[in-house]
């Protein structure tokens, strides 16, 4: 098989990777759920590409992007659900249907009137879209209620920043940060409680309520939690790339150096730091 220029290559190269015959094993056996951490990772390679200016880099990071999306598409087809092609189909129906002023030459013609219709015709989707979520029987909404403007696309920490901000309105919230540090050690506690039983599921669940503790802690202590682990991302790189340059220099490697050996040279990157402070 050849590379090409055209999309239906590309839907034929992951058909073949699902074939449950002669396909890749490992494409075989993922799922919507298991693909979808990899579908988030690829589009924010693709907004670093844009940051960095990186436009060859740019041009491979939507390729997989896009190769998500017939992933998705993919799996969604062989549960009979919909199609590559219903893909297509419904975002140019929307892009249609959103630009009457482009595509129906009405009388849209400035920002202002643009914005207005535009508005207008997301409350008629919105209103469309649940008569047939009701007719589906689905009752569950997150765009419902109070909470409902918090979108769920959002970061997972700036999610949990931004439901306790909406909670906090109506007076749901600590009035101080310390009663927090108390809910936080009850996590603590409870996560090694689910350490101890070995239950995935339930290690994930009391993760998870003490990363949500620790972002309302930030928020009541006025520190933005994604900039705060972007620090400690920064900071462990630095500390990383000390121990590799220092290993390097005495003629060692990474995959030889023992954790007694590298935990030394951490704790030297971290005594460098307070002498610069």
């Amino acid at each position: 098989m050849e590379p090409s220029r055209d999309i239906a290559r590309l839907i034929d190269i992951m058909a073949a990777l699902r074939d449950p015959d002669t396909g890749c094993p490992w494409d075989i056996k993922q799922n919507f759920e298991t693909i979808k951490p990899y579908t988030i990772e690829e589009a924010y390679e693709v907004a670093d590409a844009i940051e960095r200016k990186d436009f060859d880099d740019l041009c491979d990071e939507l390729g997989d992007l896009l190769l998500q999306v017939v992933y998705h598409a993919r799996m969604a087809e062989e549960d009979g659900l919909f199609s590559f092609g219903d893909v297509v189909y419904a975002v140019t129906a929307k892009m249609i249907r959103r630009h009457p002023h482009v595509f129906a030459r009405n009388e849209a013609d400035t920002p202002e009137a643009v914005k207005v219709q535009w508005d207008e015709i997301k409350r008629q989707e919105k209103a469309d879209r649940a008569a047939r979520r009701a007719k589906a029987g689905i009752t569950e909404d997150f765009k419902a209620g109070h909470l409902g403007n918090v979108q769920r696309s959002f970061p997972a920490l700036t999610e949990a920043l931004k439901l306790q901000e909406q909670a906090a309105r109506v007076g749901f919230d600590w009035s101080q940060p310390e009663p927090i540090l108390d809910k936080f050690e009850e996590e603590v506690g409870e996560l090694r409680q689910a350490l101890l039983s070995g239950d995935k599921a339930r290690i994930s669940d009391e993760l998870g309520d003490l990363i949500f503790a620790a972002v309302n802690l930030g928020r009541h202590t006025k520190t933005d939690p994604e900039q705060a682990l972007r620090g400690a991302n920064t900071k462990f790189r630095r500390r990383f790339n000390h121990i590799e340059r220092s290993l390097e220099k005495n003629g060692e490697s990474l995959d030889a150096a023992t954790l007694e050996r590298m935990e030394a040279l951490w704790q030297d990157a971290k005594a460098i730091e307070r002498k610069l402070k």
